[in-house]
């Protein structure tokens, strides 16, 4: 079996800790830690991120936040199923992690933070969710392995109360809150509720109809 090798490493602005991304033949992971946070060959959860809120969402001219640019794989699912008119804003703290996509992510996501309705904020999503209004239709988080800060401790603001009062302001009524998980947690159930949310668990697949590890994804809905 192929080696891995170590593409490039990035340091993850507020706490000190590293990103590093590694290739193996056509295969590439990134890691932070001893936790693989991607693989470029399990990214059905991913797609569901995307597809689970466009069966929910019926807007002409869908305006989209994405929290967290990862491999690429969300952002392209969201261009595909949202089509020509909609908006979609990505937000990723990592400089470093927008290059990827400029130099050997590029094999991945084939351009597509170049794509005419992507704007790229090289800022914490939590930075556009606090200063956003009745602004977006869906915001789908994609930045650790759970409903907790793991990619950076500021993070768990996002999870709290307060961030997630903060995103239910962000969106529009009817519009959806996205967050991708390794796994259950009632307390975020519970607090998704009180701050005005009805809410959806939905299990999914690392690799989509192929099976795969199991994950889950939280729709929550603004009343």
């Amino acid at each position: 079996m192929l080696p891995w090798n170590l593409v490039g490493t990035a340091a993850i602005p507020g706490d000190g800790g590293e990103m590093r991304l590694h290739q193996r033949g056509s295969e590439y992971s990134i890691r932070v830690g001893s936790y693989e946070l991607m693989n470029s060959r399990v990214h059905g959860s991913e797609d569901a991120l995307s597809s689970l809120v466009r069966e929910r969402l019926e807007r002409a001219k869908p305006r989209i936040l994405i929290g967290g640019l990862g491999m690429g794989f969300t952002l392209a699912a969201v261009l595909r199923d949202f089509g020509a008119n909609s908006e979609v804003i990505v937000s990723e703290l990592v400089p470093a992690v927008v290059e990827w996509h400029r130099g050997p992510l590029d094999a991945v996501s084939h351009g597509a933070i170049d794509d005419p309705r992507v704007s790229v904020r090289e800022v914490d999503v939590a930075q556009v969710i606090r200063g956003e209004r009745n602004a977006f239709d869906a915001i789908l988080l994609d930045v650790d392995n759970g409903p907790r800060g793991l990619t950076s401790k500021a993070n768990d603001w996002l999870y709290g109360v307060a961030g997630l009062r903060a995103a239910h302001d962000a969106l529009r009524p009817g519009g959806i809150l996205a967050v991708w998980s390794a796994g259950p947690d009632a307390a975020f159930t519970r607090r998704l509720q009180q701050t005005g949310f009805a809410t959806e668990e939905i299990r999914v697949r690392g690799r989509g109809a192929a099976g795969g590890s199991r994950f889950l994804i939280w729709l929550a809905t603004r009343r």
